[in-house]
């Protein structure tokens, strides 16, 4: 075989279109941490991608004889790559994520090795039990919260960075699960079921991250958040002097989520309600922007995922199935974006957006399913 077609058939093994919708996990898990990305977010970043890979590899090797029969011309049953050449890669991309992860510190170590665990269990373990949707959402939801901790690192306290990053990894964990499931039938097909639900997660999710306020992180601590080039920054303590000012509820530490915490960078500060000074102005062109691009993710979320699976749901044929799939795939990542711009990080959510027309281009040429 041909350098160019072993290349192309490691390509399909490893189904490298799917990998632009790695980095907004952990991308979006630094924005739920209130932290804005540093070196450690690319460790993580590093260390999803070759966790992701390996469990690509894992699979197509614990379903070899499965797929002899059902697709036959994967990599794998066609011949092109050998079941053992796949196992050490999985072997070896496991090796190298465990170690990306321990340079970001011990709690990131630890979350990638349960992400590692959870992996290597649904492919050889789980997948074809009723537990296997679920395993593979609280794999991609510990991705996300491996990007939190690894952010995080030894300055701040990572239990509660990753509790912050809680809910948006139940969002992921949750549009992931109904994916999931939807996949279970996308070589038979037959059953408009799954779609039908999936549709459902999907739209409950767009009200999810489109609608209502920003939820910024209220966890405490020093450092900095994302301020996205609106000009808004967060303090993690008060300004000297400023505690008396305002009595007893704002000393030492200010909460994250609090007026108190908020500082103008360009312009005048920002006014907290007080008695003397009555109700704090309206300054609505942050917010608006905010509400803005949340609405915008939102929507390309729903359109990425909802069409496919209302086709499905209509014809759940394989080929429809399959699509539904792909789509549900390729949404992850505005819906990572949509995640990162709902906790006050609007520069990480068009980074992560950002990816989306690199995952459509390079899935035209190599399936993600």
């Amino acid at each position: 075989m041909s350098a160019v077609a072993t290349r192309r058939a490691w390509a399909e093994l490893l189904r490298l279109p799917a990998l632009f919708t790695v980095p907004g996990d952990a991308l979006a898990g630094a924005a739920a941490t209130g932290l804005r990305p540093n070196h450690r977010t690319l460790l993580a970043i590093g260390s999803s991608l070759c966790l992701y890979e390996a469990g690509m590899a894992l699979n197509d090797w614990a379903d070899r004889a499965e797929d002899a029969v059902e697709r036959p011309e994967r990599p794998l049953p066609s011949g092109r790559i050998a079941p053992p050449a796949a196992l050490t890669a999985a072997t070896a991309l496991t090796a190298a994520g465990l170690a990306l992860a321990s340079r970001a510190g011990r709690p990131s170590l630890a979350v990638a090795g349960a992400l590692a665990g959870t992996v290597w269990a649904y492919d050889l373990a789980l997948k074809h039990t009723p537990a296997g949707p679920a395993a593979m959402a609280t794999a991609r939801g510990l991705d996300l919260l491996l990007g939190a901790t690894a952010t995080a690192g030894p300055d701040h306290d990572p239990r509660s960075r990753a509790t912050a990053a809680a809910p948006s990894a139940a969002a992921l964990a949750a549009h992931t699960l109904a994916v999931t499931v939807v996949s279970r039938r996308e070589a038979q097909g037959g059953s408009s079921t799954a779609p039908l639900a999936a549709l459902a997660t999907t739209a409950a999710l767009t009200r999810l991250v489109g609608a209502g306020t920003t939820r910024r992180p209220s966890v405490g601590g020093g450092g900095d958040v994302d301020d996205g080039g609106f000009g808004w920054r967060r303090r993690g303590r008060s300004a000297p002097g400023e505690s008396a000012s305002r009595g007893s509820a704002s000393r030492g530490s200010a909460p994250r989520g609090s007026a108190s915490g908020l500082a103008h960078e360009s312009g005048p500060a920002l006014r907290t309600a007080t008695p003397e000074s009555g109700p704090a102005p309206r300054t609505a062109t942050p917010d608006t922007a905010h509400r803005a691009l949340r609405g915008a993710l939102a929507l390309a979320y729903a359109g990425a995922a909802a069409r496919p699976l209302f086709h499905a749901a209509l014809n759940p044929s394989p080929p429809l199935t399959q699509r539904a799939v792909g789509g549900g795939i390729r949404a992850m990542i505005p819906l990572q974006a949509a995640l990162a711009a709902r906790t006050g990080a609007p520069v990480t959510a068009l980074l992560t957006a950002a990816l989306a027309p690199a995952a459509r281009r390079f899935a035209r040429k190599v399936s993600v399913t």
